[in-house]
């Protein structure tokens, strides 16, 4: 029997709830009715046949003639999401920002105006996930594919793309660390699914994050202090909502007491999709509902053989896809949960807050009432991924030997006045106004040391080894490509491969903490199919920010032969950024 329990205040008092504008803003994600998805977008062609037919969905995308446009406006606003009041970033005044929605192989047209009003916020949006084949430049990274769009609505800059992968994804800022301030929101991209995957409902995008008090910028500031700083998380949030205690520190009438939860609705003895993306900066992510079991069919863009389970990890920047079977009565309540992996200490938290709760209502369940179900018990597992035998692609590819091999490690260093991340001894710096594929493109190689560039050339295949010496995991995320997840350890690599008919393939995979006497390892592999300058990252953002960051540039010979001219609005950001600069 599942027991109620009113949400009270500390007095035993009902308490009023702050409303979702003043907490979200115009968001309606985490509120009741639950988001139900349609399968595929119709266009109002027909509601019987997906627009991707027979196409094979272990291929291409189709070419579906379909524009899907969208206008982002981004401000600067002060919320209450936790009920602590901070200055966060909104999109159209949403925070979290809203679903971009397309059916596979869709164009993707985002137009987005910069209105933050600051000295130095510029903004751009990074697509993640998306392979952006011949579309580089709206990759979204600043100095690398663009520079910034300009704030106080000195610029503006429309991103296009194809939706050339299907299932979950999201869009963040890749400026700085800004999108810990709010500045990301979720994709959904409808495709095929595997021939035995059946549900009745698509509650959509459940994103998690670890969530600050204060902004990013003074995050840097304390991370890169003298002596350098611990930042901890505050909270941890759902579909952007939490409950800060505002009797936990000294907060005066920044606090405001009735925040509330996020909501969901299942409806029992359906099957539910849920979208779980980790949007956080730097918390390891233990997913679960209380009471359930867990079926999941993806990891980032790639259909999975589905294996059921109670607790899905989750590091920055992945997504997993899960299906729920509601096997509760009609007026059950259980909680979701996502507790943050305390044994990291950049990720630690208050006890209070280490947990993201958000209540699923079953459909007669009284919608005024808060569970109080029993959470799964787990236990940290040096922050690996759900093991790699366990999760299998769906289709199934072979890694073909490769033309390079690459081994990068990563070290830490502190010094008088700061930290710095490095690769191979080497901490990335970006220029903002000179961004690397267009210096490329124009045919300078000569770029300075520290962008971090490794010419892979014209080889087919790069097999890359990461050897961490640091006592904290990296969530390494490489742009342009799914990179197959051939091993994992601590040690030396001994060259066997998990599952080397059909390893695991992502986006973005845990490197595991290591030591310099036993570091761990992660062996990655992917097809240099896609012409470009692919940044290889920490998805931490204050580790990408302290230099973890390495620049691929794949077939530079074939830039001319298959990009397009560079897009005048490129360039005219880059003129828009530079006039900015010069008068602040």
């Amino acid at each position: 029997m599942v027991h109620l329990v009113p949400f009270l205040g500390m007095a035993g008092a009902a308490v009023a709830s702050l409303s979702q504008l003043a907490t979200n803003g115009h968001s309606t994600w985490g509120t009741l009715p639950s988001p139900n998805l349609p399968q595929f977008l119709t266009d109002g062609t027909s509601d019987l046949e997906p627009p991707w037919g027979n196409v094979d969905p272990a291929g291409p995308p189709p070419t579906t003639g379909v524009t899907r446009h969208y206008n982002f406006t981004i401000t600067r606003g002060f919320k209450f999401p936790d009920g602590f009041n901070k200055s966060v970033i909104l999109v159209n005044d949403q925070f979290p920002g809203p679903l971009i929605e397309a059916n596979w192989g869709d164009i993707i047209s985002v137009a987005v105006t910069n209105n933050i009003d600051s000295q130095d916020e510029g903004v751009t949006l990074h697509w993640h996930g998306l392979t952006q084949r011949n579309t580089p430049w709206n990759d979204g990274v600043p100095g690398v594919s663009q520079c910034p769009i300009a704030p106080r609505g000195a610029s503006s800059f429309t991103y296009i793309f194809q939706a050339d992968q299907y299932g979950t994804g999201w869009y963040h800022s890749h400026f700085s660390a800004q999108y810990d301030d709010g500045l990301y929101g979720p994709m959904v991209i409808h495709g095929p699914l595997q021939s035995e995957i059946t549900y009745d409902h698509d509650l959509g995008p459940v994103m998690i994050s670890d969530y600050y008090r204060i902004g990013y910028s003074e995050l840097l500031e304390l991370s890169f202090s003298d002596p350098p700083r611990t930042v901890r998380a505050d909270d941890n949030l759902i579909n952007g909502k939490g409950v800060y205690d505002c009797n936990a520190t000294e907060v005066d009438d920044q606090c405001l007491a009735g925040a509330g939860r996020a909501r969901f609705q299942f409806q029992s003895g359906k099957l539910h999709r849920l979208r779980l993306i980790n949007t956080g900066s730097l918390a390891n992510q233990k997913f679960s509902i209380d009471g359930h079991e867990l079926t999941v069919i993806a990891n980032d863009y790639v259909p999975l053989k589905p294996y059921t389970t109670r607790v899905v990890t989750l590091g920055p920047g992945q997504r997993t896809d899960i299906i729920v079977n509601a096997t509760g009565s009609p007026t059950d309540v259980a909680w979701m949960r996502s507790d943050m992996d305390m044994a990291c200490s950049e990720n630690s938290t208050t006890t209070a807050t280490h947990t993201a709760l958000a209540a699923i209502y079953y459909e007669s369940a009284n919608t005024t009432l808060l569970p109080r179900t029993n959470g799964t018990t787990w236990e940290s597992n040096n922050y690996r991924n759900d093991p790699l035998d366990l999760t299998v692609p769906y289709y199934p590819l072979i890694p073909p030997e490769p033309e390079t091999t690459q081994t990068v490690t990563i070290t830490v260093s502190y010094n008088a006045t700061t930290f710095a991340m490095f690769m191979d001894g080497s901490s990335f710096q970006a220029d903002y106004s000179e961004p690397a594929l267009l210096s490329i493109n124009e045919g300078n190689l000569s770029l300075p040391i520290s962008r971090n560039i490794y010419n892979f050339g014209s080889n087919s295949t790069v097999r890359l080894i990461l050897n961490n010496t640091d006592s904290t995991p990296h969530p390494m995320h490489l742009h342009g490509h799914n990179f197959w997840v051939l091993a994992e350890g601590i040690g030396a690599w001994n060259g066997s491969i998990t599952n080397p008919e059909n390893p695991l393939r992502r986006d973005t995979h845990i490197l595991q903490p290591g030591t310099v006497d036993a570091p761990s390892y992660l062996v990655l592999q992917w097809t240099q199919d896609n012409p470009g300058v692919w940044p290889l990252h920490c998805h931490m953002a204050l580790h990408a920010r302290a230099g973890m960051v390495m620049l691929v540039l794949e077939r530079p010979d074939d830039f001319a032969a298959e990009f397009l001219s560079v897009p005048l609005a490129t360039a005219e950001t880059c003129r828009d950024w530079d006039v900015f600069r010069r008068e602040v």
